[in-house]
Protein backbone atom coordinates (compact mmCIF):
# COMPACT_ATOMS: atom_id res chain seq x y z
CA UNK A 1 0.00 0.00 0.00
CA UNK A 2 1.17 3.44 -1.01
CA UNK A 3 0.35 6.62 0.97
CA UNK A 4 0.02 9.05 -1.26
CA UNK A 5 -3.69 11.15 -0.56
CA UNK A 6 -2.80 11.08 2.91
CA UNK A 7 -4.74 14.96 2.77
CA UNK A 8 -7.71 13.19 1.76
CA UNK A 9 -7.39 10.42 4.42
CA UNK A 10 -7.11 12.97 7.08
CA UNK A 11 -10.39 14.56 6.09
CA UNK A 12 -11.89 11.23 5.75
CA UNK A 13 -10.66 10.36 9.35
CA UNK A 14 -11.97 14.12 10.54
CA UNK A 15 -15.60 13.52 8.55
CA UNK A 16 -15.32 9.99 10.51
CA UNK A 17 -16.05 8.58 6.22
CA UNK A 18 -13.14 6.47 7.11
CA UNK A 19 -12.66 4.60 10.52
CA UNK A 20 -8.92 5.10 11.40
CA UNK A 21 -9.34 1.01 12.72
CA UNK A 22 -9.38 0.21 9.19
CA UNK A 23 -7.00 2.55 8.24
CA UNK A 24 -4.44 1.12 11.30
CA UNK A 25 -5.24 -2.22 9.58
CA UNK A 26 -3.92 -1.27 6.05
CA UNK A 27 -1.11 0.12 7.34
CA UNK A 28 -0.15 -3.04 9.54
CA UNK A 29 -0.86 -5.36 6.60
CA UNK A 30 1.57 -2.67 4.29
CA UNK A 31 3.94 -3.11 7.78
CA UNK A 32 4.49 -6.63 7.46
CA UNK A 33 5.66 -6.75 3.87
CA UNK A 34 7.97 -4.05 4.03
CA UNK A 35 9.34 -3.31 7.22
CA UNK A 36 11.52 -6.58 7.40
CA UNK A 37 13.67 -5.09 3.94
CA UNK A 38 13.51 -1.48 4.91
CA UNK A 39 14.22 -1.71 9.15
CA UNK A 40 13.57 2.06 9.88
CA UNK A 41 11.76 1.07 12.44
CA UNK A 42 12.81 0.60 16.32
CA UNK A 43 11.16 -3.06 17.27
CA UNK A 44 8.50 -2.87 19.16
CA UNK A 45 6.12 -5.88 20.95
CA UNK A 46 2.41 -5.58 19.79
CA UNK A 47 2.96 -1.98 17.94
CA UNK A 48 -0.32 -2.28 16.17
CA UNK A 49 -2.35 -3.93 19.20
CA UNK A 50 -1.09 -0.33 20.83
CA UNK A 51 -2.51 2.11 18.14
CA UNK A 52 -5.83 0.34 17.80
CA UNK A 53 -6.16 0.78 21.78
CA UNK A 54 -5.20 4.53 20.94
CA UNK A 55 -7.24 5.41 18.08
CA UNK A 56 -10.29 3.88 19.85
CA UNK A 57 -9.48 6.16 22.92
CA UNK A 58 -8.85 9.23 20.43
CA UNK A 59 -11.93 8.53 18.62
CA UNK A 60 -13.11 8.65 22.12
CA UNK A 61 -11.73 12.60 22.96
CA UNK A 62 -13.61 13.61 19.64
CA UNK A 63 -16.63 11.98 18.96
CA UNK A 64 -17.84 15.00 17.08
CA UNK A 65 -16.23 15.11 13.56
CA UNK A 66 -16.35 18.70 13.60
CA UNK A 67 -14.33 19.37 16.57
CA UNK A 68 -11.87 16.65 15.47
CA UNK A 69 -8.09 18.47 15.06
CA UNK A 70 -6.17 18.33 11.47
CA UNK A 71 -3.79 16.09 12.05
CA UNK A 72 -6.59 13.59 13.29
CA UNK A 73 -5.18 10.21 12.71
CA UNK A 74 -2.53 10.10 11.14
CA UNK A 75 0.35 7.96 11.85
CA UNK A 76 3.97 9.55 12.78
CA UNK A 77 7.43 8.01 12.94
CA UNK A 78 9.44 9.65 15.08
CA UNK A 79 13.27 9.97 15.35
CA UNK A 80 14.88 7.98 18.16
CA UNK A 81 17.00 11.17 19.33
CA UNK A 82 13.40 12.41 19.98
CA UNK A 83 11.44 11.90 23.55
CA UNK A 84 7.97 10.48 23.23
CA UNK A 85 6.33 9.55 26.35
CA UNK A 86 5.63 5.66 26.51
CA UNK A 87 8.94 4.78 24.27
CA UNK A 88 12.30 4.44 25.18
CA UNK A 89 14.97 7.02 23.59
CA UNK A 90 18.54 5.09 22.74
CA UNK A 91 19.66 6.92 20.11
CA UNK A 92 21.28 4.54 17.62
CA UNK A 93 23.90 3.98 21.11
CA UNK A 94 25.38 1.63 23.17
CA UNK A 95 24.52 4.18 26.35
CA UNK A 96 22.74 2.58 29.01
CA UNK A 97 19.12 3.47 28.22
CA UNK A 98 18.74 5.26 31.85
CA UNK A 99 21.12 7.96 30.93
CA UNK A 100 19.23 9.03 27.80
CA UNK A 101 15.59 9.45 28.95
CA UNK A 102 13.73 12.97 29.01
CA UNK A 103 10.76 14.68 29.04
CA UNK A 104 8.89 14.48 25.45
CA UNK A 105 9.94 16.63 22.86
CA UNK A 106 7.46 20.20 22.20
CA UNK A 107 7.30 18.79 18.83
CA UNK A 108 5.47 15.20 19.58
CA UNK A 109 3.35 16.83 22.06
CA UNK A 110 1.84 19.08 19.64
CA UNK A 111 1.65 16.18 17.22
CA UNK A 112 -0.14 14.28 19.62
CA UNK A 113 -2.52 17.45 20.25
CA UNK A 114 -3.49 17.69 16.88
CA UNK A 115 -4.73 14.42 16.58
CA UNK A 116 -1.62 12.42 15.29
CA UNK A 117 -0.93 9.05 16.64
CA UNK A 118 2.78 7.84 17.30
CA UNK A 119 3.51 4.84 14.62
CA UNK A 120 6.75 4.43 16.76
CA UNK A 121 10.43 5.53 16.71
CA UNK A 122 12.47 5.53 13.53
CA UNK A 123 16.50 4.33 13.43
CA UNK A 124 19.11 6.68 13.48
CA UNK A 125 22.87 7.11 13.15
CA UNK A 126 24.53 6.88 16.76
CA UNK A 127 23.67 10.40 18.70
CA UNK A 128 22.57 11.69 14.85
CA UNK A 129 26.49 11.44 13.95
CA UNK A 130 27.76 9.07 10.98
CA UNK A 131 27.87 5.53 12.37
CA UNK A 132 25.01 3.95 10.32
CA UNK A 133 22.03 2.33 11.65
CA UNK A 134 20.19 -0.69 10.15
CA UNK A 135 17.64 0.77 8.16
CA UNK A 136 17.73 0.38 4.12
CA UNK A 137 17.13 1.96 1.14
CA UNK A 138 13.62 1.55 0.12
CA UNK A 139 14.19 1.11 -3.45
CA UNK A 140 17.11 -0.94 -3.29
CA UNK A 141 18.29 -2.63 0.20
CA UNK A 142 22.10 -2.61 -0.75
CA UNK A 143 22.35 1.11 -1.22
CA UNK A 144 22.20 3.35 2.62
CA UNK A 145 19.08 5.25 3.24
CA UNK A 146 21.46 8.29 4.09
CA UNK A 147 21.67 9.63 7.67
CA UNK A 148 21.26 10.43 9.99
CA UNK A 149 17.23 10.74 9.76
CA UNK A 150 17.94 7.05 8.29
CA UNK A 151 14.58 5.30 9.44
CA UNK A 152 11.89 8.60 9.30
CA UNK A 153 13.30 9.26 5.49
CA UNK A 154 12.99 5.36 4.42
CA UNK A 155 9.56 4.97 6.56
CA UNK A 156 7.86 7.78 4.27
CA UNK A 157 9.90 6.71 1.05
CA UNK A 158 8.70 2.61 1.79
CA UNK A 159 5.06 4.24 2.11
CA UNK A 160 4.97 2.88 5.77
CA UNK A 161 3.63 5.97 7.25
CA UNK A 162 2.52 9.55 5.82
CA UNK A 163 4.63 11.54 8.40
CA UNK A 164 7.94 11.29 10.11
CA UNK A 165 10.17 13.62 12.38
CA UNK A 166 13.92 14.12 11.58
CA UNK A 167 17.00 16.13 12.67
CA UNK A 168 19.48 18.28 10.14
CA UNK A 169 22.74 19.14 11.65
CA UNK A 170 24.20 19.39 7.98
CA UNK A 171 21.98 17.19 5.78
CA UNK A 172 20.41 14.69 7.61
CA UNK A 173 17.13 15.79 6.41
CA UNK A 174 17.42 16.74 2.97
CA UNK A 175 20.06 14.06 1.81
CA UNK A 176 17.65 11.08 3.15
CA UNK A 177 14.95 12.53 1.45
CA UNK A 178 16.63 12.34 -1.96
CA UNK A 179 18.51 9.07 -1.39
CA UNK A 180 14.46 7.68 -0.62
CA UNK A 181 12.39 9.47 -3.05
CA UNK A 182 10.61 11.26 0.31
CA UNK A 183 9.51 15.51 0.32
CA UNK A 184 10.95 16.59 3.14
CA UNK A 185 11.34 20.34 4.82
CA UNK A 186 13.80 21.29 7.13
CA UNK A 187 12.56 24.83 8.43
CA UNK A 188 14.77 27.82 9.30
CA UNK A 189 16.59 27.45 12.21
CA UNK A 190 14.65 26.60 15.34
CA UNK A 191 11.25 27.12 13.85
CA UNK A 192 10.09 23.56 15.01
CA UNK A 193 11.32 23.80 18.76
CA UNK A 194 14.26 21.97 20.12
CA UNK A 195 12.86 20.90 23.38
CA UNK A 196 12.97 17.14 24.04
CA UNK A 197 15.50 16.61 21.68
CA UNK A 198 19.24 15.04 22.40
CA UNK A 199 21.12 17.66 20.59
CA UNK A 200 24.05 17.06 18.67
CA UNK A 201 25.50 20.62 17.97
CA UNK A 202 22.81 22.78 19.39
CA UNK A 203 23.54 25.78 17.20
CA UNK A 204 23.16 23.91 13.78
CA UNK A 205 20.83 21.21 14.68
CA UNK A 206 17.20 21.60 12.74
CA UNK A 207 13.97 19.76 13.38
CA UNK A 208 11.94 18.64 10.50
CA UNK A 209 9.91 16.20 8.33
CA UNK A 210 9.10 13.59 5.99
CA UNK A 211 6.22 13.01 3.66
CA UNK A 212 5.22 12.00 0.48
CA UNK A 213 4.17 15.32 -1.33
CA UNK A 214 3.94 18.97 -0.40
CA UNK A 215 0.40 18.69 0.45
CA UNK A 216 0.78 16.61 3.44
CA UNK A 217 4.19 18.63 4.24
CA UNK A 218 1.39 21.80 3.96
CA UNK A 219 -0.93 19.82 6.38
CA UNK A 220 1.64 18.94 8.83
CA UNK A 221 3.54 22.25 9.26
CA UNK A 222 1.04 24.54 10.80
CA UNK A 223 0.80 22.21 13.99
CA UNK A 224 4.42 21.78 14.05
CA UNK A 225 6.10 25.44 13.36
CA UNK A 226 6.43 28.43 15.44
CA UNK A 227 3.60 31.02 14.12
CA UNK A 228 2.91 29.70 11.10
CA UNK A 229 0.64 32.03 8.77
CA UNK A 230 -1.85 30.10 6.44
CA UNK A 231 -2.80 32.94 4.35
CA UNK A 232 -0.07 34.90 2.86
CA UNK A 233 -0.95 35.29 -0.56
CA UNK A 234 1.64 34.16 -3.50
CA UNK A 235 0.36 34.80 -6.94
CA UNK A 236 3.41 34.79 -9.16
CA UNK A 237 6.29 32.70 -9.88
CA UNK A 238 9.20 32.62 -7.76
CA UNK A 239 12.57 33.56 -9.35
CA UNK A 240 15.10 30.76 -9.09
CA UNK A 241 19.16 31.57 -8.32
CA UNK A 242 21.25 29.10 -9.46
CA UNK A 243 24.40 29.34 -6.96
CA UNK A 244 27.20 29.46 -9.19
CA UNK A 245 30.48 28.57 -8.86
CA UNK A 246 32.92 26.04 -6.26
CA UNK A 247 29.35 25.39 -4.43
CA UNK A 248 28.26 22.63 -7.23
CA UNK A 249 31.26 21.48 -8.22
CA UNK A 250 30.65 18.61 -4.92
CA UNK A 251 28.60 17.52 -7.90
CA UNK A 252 28.51 14.60 -9.84
CA UNK A 253 28.51 14.54 -13.62
CA UNK A 254 25.33 12.97 -13.50
CA UNK A 255 23.83 14.84 -10.83
CA UNK A 256 24.55 18.24 -12.81
CA UNK A 257 23.52 16.49 -15.83
CA UNK A 258 20.05 15.84 -14.13
CA UNK A 259 19.87 19.32 -12.45
CA UNK A 260 20.59 21.12 -16.07
CA UNK A 261 17.46 19.08 -17.31
CA UNK A 262 15.66 20.01 -14.71
CA UNK A 263 16.79 23.67 -14.59
CA UNK A 264 15.38 23.23 -18.58
CA UNK A 265 11.66 21.75 -17.63
CA UNK A 266 11.84 24.87 -14.93
CA UNK A 267 12.61 27.29 -17.78
CA UNK A 268 10.48 25.99 -20.15
CA UNK A 269 7.58 26.07 -17.65
CA UNK A 270 8.28 29.99 -17.41
CA UNK A 271 10.85 30.25 -13.99
CA UNK A 272 13.00 32.75 -14.15
CA UNK A 273 16.38 31.54 -13.42
CA UNK A 274 18.98 33.45 -12.49
CA UNK A 275 22.88 32.12 -11.93
CA UNK A 276 24.07 33.67 -9.29
CA UNK A 277 28.35 33.61 -8.51
CA UNK A 278 28.05 32.43 -4.60
CA UNK A 279 29.90 30.92 -2.34
CA UNK A 280 33.75 31.58 -3.40
CA UNK A 281 34.99 30.39 0.17
CA UNK A 282 32.93 27.44 0.55
CA UNK A 283 36.41 25.98 2.18
CA UNK A 284 36.20 28.23 5.02
CA UNK A 285 32.56 27.74 5.39
CA UNK A 286 32.99 24.33 5.67
CA UNK A 287 35.65 24.28 8.69
CA UNK A 288 33.67 26.71 10.82
CA UNK A 289 31.39 24.55 10.20
CA UNK A 290 33.16 21.87 11.53
CA UNK A 291 34.75 23.92 14.21
CA UNK A 292 31.07 24.58 15.50
CA UNK A 293 29.56 21.24 15.62
CA UNK A 294 32.92 19.91 16.78
CA UNK A 295 32.94 22.03 20.08
CA UNK A 296 29.34 21.68 20.81
CA UNK A 297 29.53 18.02 20.12
CA UNK A 298 32.09 17.71 22.87
CA UNK A 299 30.17 19.94 25.15
CA UNK A 300 26.91 17.93 24.76
CA UNK A 301 28.85 14.47 25.12
CA UNK A 302 31.19 15.68 27.96
CA UNK A 303 29.35 13.52 31.17
CA UNK A 304 28.20 10.86 29.06
CA UNK A 305 31.80 10.15 27.38
CA UNK A 306 33.86 10.39 30.31
CA UNK A 307 31.58 7.58 31.77
CA UNK A 308 30.96 5.47 29.01
CA UNK A 309 33.77 6.48 25.97
CA UNK A 310 34.59 2.52 24.91
CA UNK A 311 30.93 2.60 24.22
CA UNK A 312 31.17 5.08 21.27
CA UNK A 313 32.26 4.74 17.88
CA UNK A 314 35.21 5.41 16.52
CA UNK A 315 34.20 8.13 14.02
CA UNK A 316 32.59 9.53 16.63
CA UNK A 317 35.23 9.58 19.71
CA UNK A 318 37.72 11.45 17.36
CA UNK A 319 34.78 14.05 16.31
CA UNK A 320 34.35 14.51 20.00
CA UNK A 321 38.42 14.62 20.44
CA UNK A 322 38.58 16.99 17.64
CA UNK A 323 36.31 19.18 19.99
CA UNK A 324 37.87 19.02 23.24
CA UNK A 325 40.84 20.88 21.93
CA UNK A 326 38.43 23.69 20.43
CA UNK A 327 38.88 26.88 22.13
CA UNK A 328 35.93 29.17 23.26
CA UNK A 329 37.35 31.87 21.24
CA UNK A 330 37.77 29.94 17.88
CA UNK A 331 34.25 28.79 18.56
CA UNK A 332 32.88 32.74 18.48
CA UNK A 333 34.90 33.38 16.05
CA UNK A 334 32.92 30.90 13.97
CA UNK A 335 29.85 31.73 15.24
CA UNK A 336 30.06 35.67 13.50
CA UNK A 337 31.12 34.30 10.84
CA UNK A 338 28.19 32.06 10.16
CA UNK A 339 26.04 35.23 11.18
CA UNK A 340 27.85 37.44 8.66
CA UNK A 341 27.72 34.37 5.70
CA UNK A 342 23.91 33.83 6.91
CA UNK A 343 23.50 37.73 6.20
CA UNK A 344 26.03 37.40 2.51
CA UNK A 345 23.30 34.74 1.17
CA UNK A 346 20.47 37.05 1.68
CA UNK A 347 21.95 39.97 0.27
CA UNK A 348 22.90 38.15 -2.63
CA UNK A 349 18.84 37.17 -2.76
CA UNK A 350 17.73 40.45 -2.68
CA UNK A 351 20.16 42.30 -4.55
CA UNK A 352 19.32 39.56 -7.47
CA UNK A 353 15.52 39.99 -6.88
CA UNK A 354 15.98 35.86 -6.23
CA UNK A 355 12.90 34.17 -4.22
CA UNK A 356 14.36 30.85 -3.78
CA UNK A 357 17.96 28.58 -4.55
CA UNK A 358 17.84 25.42 -6.32
CA UNK A 359 20.42 22.99 -6.24
CA UNK A 360 21.28 19.63 -6.31
CA UNK A 361 19.48 17.70 -3.11
CA UNK A 362 22.79 15.11 -2.94
CA UNK A 363 26.29 15.17 -4.65
CA UNK A 364 25.10 11.68 -6.14
CA UNK A 365 22.24 9.01 -5.80
CA UNK A 366 22.68 6.74 -2.55
CA UNK A 367 26.06 5.10 -2.96
CA UNK A 368 25.95 1.60 -2.63
CA UNK A 369 26.52 -0.32 0.68
CA UNK A 370 25.76 0.38 3.93
CA UNK A 371 28.71 1.82 5.44
CA UNK A 372 28.52 4.81 4.63
CA UNK A 373 25.81 7.77 4.79
CA UNK A 374 26.61 9.80 1.45
CA UNK A 375 27.84 13.22 1.65
CA UNK A 376 26.36 16.20 2.63
CA UNK A 377 28.45 18.81 0.89
CA UNK A 378 25.30 20.29 -0.73
CA UNK A 379 23.33 20.56 2.23
CA UNK A 380 25.99 22.68 4.61
CA UNK A 381 25.82 25.75 3.99
CA UNK A 382 22.30 25.64 3.79
CA UNK A 383 22.21 24.54 7.47
CA UNK A 384 24.62 27.13 8.26
CA UNK A 385 22.78 29.22 7.55
CA UNK A 386 19.56 28.23 9.22
CA UNK A 387 17.44 28.66 5.65
CA UNK A 388 14.47 26.78 5.08
CA UNK A 389 15.04 23.73 2.79
CA UNK A 390 12.49 21.57 0.87
CA UNK A 391 13.74 18.57 -1.01
CA UNK A 392 11.16 17.39 -3.84
CA UNK A 393 12.06 14.05 -5.71
CA UNK A 394 13.06 14.95 -8.90
CA UNK A 395 13.65 11.57 -10.70
CA UNK A 396 15.16 8.14 -10.93
CA UNK A 397 18.22 6.94 -12.29
CA UNK A 398 18.50 3.79 -14.76
CA UNK A 399 18.52 1.34 -11.69
CA UNK A 400 16.02 3.04 -10.21
CA UNK A 401 17.68 5.30 -7.69
CA UNK A 402 15.74 8.68 -6.62
CA UNK A 403 17.67 11.70 -6.79
CA UNK A 404 16.31 15.44 -6.16
CA UNK A 405 16.02 19.18 -6.47
CA UNK A 406 17.03 21.07 -3.31
CA UNK A 407 14.85 24.73 -3.09
CA UNK A 408 15.72 26.99 -0.76
CA UNK A 409 13.97 29.46 1.14
CA UNK A 410 15.24 33.07 2.84
CA UNK A 411 14.89 33.53 6.48
CA UNK A 412 11.79 32.89 8.34
CA UNK A 413 9.96 32.44 4.27
CA UNK A 414 8.94 28.64 5.30
CA UNK A 415 5.17 29.81 4.05
CA UNK A 416 5.95 30.88 0.65
CA UNK A 417 8.47 28.47 0.55
CA UNK A 418 6.06 25.32 0.72
CA UNK A 419 3.36 27.40 -1.40
CA UNK A 420 6.11 27.58 -3.99
CA UNK A 421 7.07 24.11 -3.66
CA UNK A 422 3.84 22.65 -4.68
CA UNK A 423 3.99 24.31 -8.24
CA UNK A 424 7.39 22.93 -8.37
CA UNK A 425 6.39 19.61 -7.57
CA UNK A 426 4.18 19.34 -10.50
CA UNK A 427 6.77 20.72 -12.74
CA UNK A 428 8.72 18.35 -11.50
CA UNK A 429 6.58 15.30 -11.58
CA UNK A 430 5.67 16.14 -15.58
CA UNK A 431 9.63 15.88 -16.39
Amino acid sequence: MEIMNQVELARAFRTAELPISDYISQIESCFSSREPSVLAFVSEENRFGRLHTEAEALQSHFPDPKNRPPLFGMLVGVKDIIHVDGFTTQAGSRLPAKELQGAEAECATKLKKAGALILGKTITTEFAFFSPGVTRNPHNPEHTPGGSSSGSAAAVGAGLCPLTLGTQTIGSIIRPAAFCGAVALKPTYDRISRDGVIPLSPSLDHIGFFTPDIATAKLAAPSLCKRWNDSIPLNRKPTLGIPEGPYLDFASDYTLACFRSICGSLAEAGYELQRVPVMDDYPQIRARHDIIMAAEVARVHKVWFEKYADLYSSKLTDFIRQGQSITDAQLQNAFTAREDFRAEIRRAMIDNNIDLWIAPSTVDVAPKGLDTTGYPALNLPWTQAGLPVVNLPAGKNQDGLPYGLQVIGNWYKDESLLIWAEDLEKVLADR
